[in-house]
């Protein structure tokens, strides 16, 4: 005898209660008739259904010889409320009456079924349903039930552990939760539990999918007889966030189709009968429903002729009517009969969800960023909106995801409770594994820079590091780079070599929780950036992000535009107060933080290093000889965007003056930007090299054959060029303003001037080159410090700050290193 012991019809509660509100469904909608059939013709030989609190459904159907009633009570601890859902079989009217005056009480509850001898089995005995369940709940379950169920709306990791904690039970375990818990079990034998199975189907998309089997008996009384014997044999099929959502789309499709009687109508577009292939039954004609009613009010409310500022409702339509003009939807969808595999249904709604989201979101994100950057406040907030109704709309995703994560964590905290061997210590003790988000990745600066050294030493050092971004790029194929597609691109008019690309983001985070990711790190705030954070948010995982970029500071300069600057400061700050740790790389930076009002609690310096191998004084040759046709000259250098942030202005008026006093100068220019053309002409007939953008061994050599590098820049959080500068063996001169100034020991591997100032940098680089002795001396003691800033000490103790995290949210500051009173360099008292 083959039994699903655990369906709802339409007297079901919501599984999720707000996303469904979220969705205008009030309630799960199945005809228990509809089920019935669906229950038969999946070879169940008998049918009962098991709705929440209610055996309305049962009662519908109580007249057919096959079926019995049964029902999902909800109950709970009382010491702390938290929830479960026991399932009671083969019962009447009155002892359903007498079930709904005890429930509240688990233990109530539990006396009542076994002094009156119901069969009843623990739902989903991992699952959180009000997220206060805990091993220690747990425990006492164990204590309470003899039946448990392997739920196949529960991802099979938590059936299997299910089933491995359960193997591992013995009369000792059960003794010491007994005396842990004071409850002393009233069955016999209670370290042998039986199973069970049943869909936990809400949508009548994958009823019977997982059931449970008695052989050799034909009642329905023999069937529970043989369960309670251990006779029962579960056949259970887990299920996936992508199975959960679809479940979702389909209950409120399936309800509206019902609430509005739609057989009435007719047939819509092509496009809206997709949703009938995937979010119904093939057991029922519903050719003529929700769809045809959505392509009538789509018809008659919105105009076919083209606006400006399209809304949601005419960027769906227009979207949706060419998803067959798209070669990889058309075919998901064409070779898609209704009868395919449950899971292949999964997978090929996703994708057509994705599919058709992307193409709406990037239209609506095209929008909210024109309009930031043009100042149009009014259209910005409507497309803000706009997008947010209609993320709104993939939030069964997002719930999905969210809930079988948060059951992926019980079932590790429940392993790693229950099992002891040195191999279950092993399988329940997670290395850590970092996502790192980045909008950068594919552009060429410190942060790109610094983020390809960590896949580098990731590699050298065997961490599961993994960098995530969004764009074309050569590294998409790179064991460590995750590159994904774009889904739509914009190219920012104020930063013409900075493009915005928007991720896909049901993408990300389906990869995300497939590669089982411990940490989540935003680099960046942009577009990737929230993709994080969002992603960080759905999986439970510690919201962690760096601050390396003074993005207010530099549109300031670049737009010479104040309350552009204030917006950005405004977003920024949202941003990182979203965060729960935020990593900076300098102490000033770090304050900038706080003196905004970021909590210093959140703060955390995180050490950088410098490839002291790849930048090295032995890489010193004749490269820039050609450049110096007089003889030997004091050569100086600057590496870096040429863009006006970074105060090269300062740096051609002072090299200007200084070549009018002294004939034996070069100055050495690496690098491109907007302003190379600019700062050209201000140090024509100077002898200025502008070299271009290089790199690899060329740029170690031009390092390594120069004399002093100049850094006038006052808006850097870090300065990885000046810790390359330092590993090649020469001093360097930086401003007071910024998180350069930290990686120089003032007057021992550098000078450090006032920000702002050319008279001040002026000074500095003629009192350097003034003597060569001291050149030398600063460059001996600049290789020193480098060597001890190396790439791969500084990512293991980056690497240390992640275990300390841990996988706990909310983390006390005290297990980490905060801002105040921390020394990243380690050498201002010696020195």
């Amino acid at each position: 005898m083959k039994i699903d012991l655990h369906v709802h019809s339409k007297c079901s509660r919501r599984p999720s209660e707000w996303i469904l509100k979220t969705l205008g469904c009030p309630e799960s909608f199945t005809e228990p008739l509809h089920l019935h059939s669906l229950l038969k013709k999946q070879g169940m030989t008998r049918v009962t259904i098991t709705d929440h609190n209610s055996i309305e459904g049962c009662l519908e159907i109580g007249h057919l010889e096959d079926t019995f009633i049964s029902e999902e009570v909800t109950t709970y601890f009382p010491e702390d409320r938290c929830k479960l859902h026991v399932v009671v079989y083969n019962i009447n009217e009155a002892i359903h009456e007498d079930i709904q005056k005890i429930r509240e009480n688990v233990y109530d509850l539990v006396d009542y079924l076994q002094q009156e001898s119901i069969v009843h089995v623990l739902a989903h005995p991992l699952f959180s349903v009000n997220r206060k369940l805990t091993p220690e709940h747990f425990e006492r379950c164990l204590l309470l039930f003899k039946n448990l169920e392997l739920n196949g709306a529960r991802s099979e990791e938590q059936n299997h552990c299910i089933r491995l904690v359960l193997s591992l039970l013995t009369p000792e375990t059960i003794h010491q939760f007994s005396e842990k818990h004071r409850i002393v079990p009233t069955y016999p034998a209670p370290w042998i539990k039986n199973l069970t199975s049943g869909s936990d189907d809400h949508s009548s998309l994958t009823v019977a999918r997982s059931y449970t089997e008695v052989q050799g008996v034909s009642t329905v009384n023999d069937f529970f007889k043989g369960l309670q014997e251990g006779k029962a044999h579960p056949h259970a099929l887990g299920s996936g966030p992508k199975t959960l959502a679809r479940h979702l789309y389909g209950i409120a499709y399936q309800f509206y189709e019902h609430k509005f009687g739609l057989d009435r109508y007719g047939n819509g577009p092509d496009i809206l009968r997709i949703l009938n292939k995937f979010l119904v039954t093939d057991t029922v004609d519903r050719s003529r429903g929700i769809l045809a009613r959505i392509g009538a009010y789509w018809s008659n409310r919105v105009s076919s002729k083209k606006t400006e500022n399209p809304t949601l409702l005419e960027v769906l339509k227009a979207e949706a009517n060419k998803i067959f003009n798209d070669p990889q939807l058309a075919e998901v969808i064409n070779n898609e009969n209704g009868s395919g595999a449950k899971t292949d249904l999964d997978e090929k709604w996703f994708r057509i969800v994705n599919g058709v989201s992307g193409r709406v979101l990037s239209q609506f994100a095209d929008e909210v960023v024109k309009n930031f950057y043009g100042a149009h406040f009014l259209n910005l907030f409507k497309h803000l909106g706009s997008a947010g109704a209609f993320y709104s709309l993939l939030s069964p995703y997002f719930v999905s995801f969210s809930v079988q994560a948060e059951g992926r964590v019980l079932a590790d905290d429940v392993l790693s409770r229950f099992l002891r061997t040195d191999q279950t210590r092993k399988r329940t003790k997670k290395r850590i594994k970092v996502a790192h988000f980045t909008d950068t990745l594919h552009e060429i600066n410190g942060v790109a820079h610094t983020l390809k050294q960590q896949v580098a030493a990731a590699e050298r050092l065997n961490k599961d590091y993994i960098v995530i971004s969004c764009g074309a790029g050569t590294t998409r194929n790179h064991p460590r780079i995750k590159n994904f597609k774009p889904i739509g691109t914009y190219n920012v008019s104020v930063y013409p070599e900075q493009k915005l690309f928007y991720p896909p983001l049901l993408e990300m985070l389906d990869y995300c929780y497939e590669q089982e990711f411990t940490h989540i790190h935003a680099a960046t705030p942009g577009p990737i950036g929230l993709a994080a954070l969002a992603i960080s948010r759905t999986l439970n995982l510690p919201r962690v992000g760096t601050y390396h970029t003074a993005l207010p500071q530099y549109t300031e300069i670049l737009t010479e535009d104040t309350l552009m600057m204030e917006l950005i400061w405004k977003y920024v700050l949202w941003f990182y107060d979203q965060l729960e740790t935020i990593y900076v790389p300098s102490q000033s930076t770090g304050q900038e933080l706080i003196d905004k009002g970021i909590s210093q609690r959140k703060i955390r310096l995180y050490p950088r290093g410098v490839d002291i191998n790849r930048f090295h004084p032995a890489k010193r040759n004749e490269c820039l000889d050609t450049y110096c046709p007089n003889g030997e000259r004091i050569r100086l250098l600057y590496v870096g965007r040429i863009s006006r942030e970074k105060n090269l202005s300062l740096l051609a008026g002072a090299f200007k003056a200084l070549s009018d006093t002294r004939e034996d100068l070069s100055l050495f220019v690496v690098g491109d930007g907007p302003y190379r053309q600019q700062m050209e002409q201000l140090l024509a007939g100077t002898n200025t090299h502008f070299l271009g953008y290089i790199e690899g061994a060329a740029l170690e050599h031009i390092y390594a054959s120069c004399d002093v590098f100049v850094f006038p820049s006052t808006t850097e959080t870090f300065g990885n060029v000046v810790l390359e500068a330092q590993a090649s063996g020469i001093p360097v001169i930086v401003t007071d303003e910024g998180g350069a100034q930290e990686n120089v020991i003032p007057g021992k591997t550098g000078l450090v001037v006032k920000g702002n100032s050319e008279e001040s940098l002026l000074n500095g680089m003629r009192f350097l080159i003034s003597d060569h002795a001291r050149m030398e001396s600063m460059g001996e003691q600049a290789r020193l410090f480098a060597e001890s800033r190396s790439f791969d000490k500084a990512f293991s103790e980056t690497w240390k700050l992640y275990e300390q995290i841990g996988s706990m949210k909310n983390q006390s500051p005290k297990d980490g290193r905060e801002l105040t009173g921390f020394d990243p360099l380690g050498y201002r008292a010696a020195s």
